[in-house]
């Protein structure tokens, strides 16, 4: 058993995941990673390679661009009369001529929970690297204390 294979194991136990469940969606989620683990371990990466390999696979598995945007004319599709959506990155659009991500902006609640909404469009110049910019709202306390 590789190292990757025990530390995984470990940490699954530790968030609760039971090693002997026979189905469902924690054992395929399981069963997926050991895979991938036990092929990133025969590769045999070196403390260099390995995080630089885990951080391209990462952006490749999300479907994100390796290199900025360019805003160039193979690049876009078009979803809706005069509405283009980025084929290297499936959050950016153009729109009448103006690009934007639709995913620039995040609001995070007090609790940590997330959310995006129409003001979570942010506009795009070309070179573009898709960044997201995080918003903290307010609590319940922090809006009475600014009405007061």
């Amino acid at each position: 058993m590789s190292n990757y294979r025990s530390h995984a194991e470990r940490e699954f136990r530790a968030i609760g995941y039971d090693l002997g469940e026979k189905d469902g969606p924690n054992r395929w989620i399981m069963d997926n990673l050991f895979e991938l683990l036990e092929v990133f371990s025969k590769q045999g990466h070196s403390g260099s390679s390995a995080p630089y390999c885990i951080s391209v696979f990462s952006k490749l598995a999300s479907f994100a661009p390796l290199a900025p945007l360019t805003g160039a004319d193979d690049e876009w599709v078009e979803v809706g009369p005069d509405v283009w959506q980025n084929n290297r990155c499936s959050h950016v659009f153009k729109e009448n001529g103006a690009a934007y991500d639709s995913t620039g902006r995040i609001f995070r609640e007090p609790n940590g929970c997330c959310y995006q909404n129409s003001d979570s469009r942010v506009p795009v110049t070309f070179p573009y690297t898709p960044t997201i910019e995080y918003v903290d709202r307010p609590s319940e306390d922090e809006l009475k204390a600014e009405e007061e």
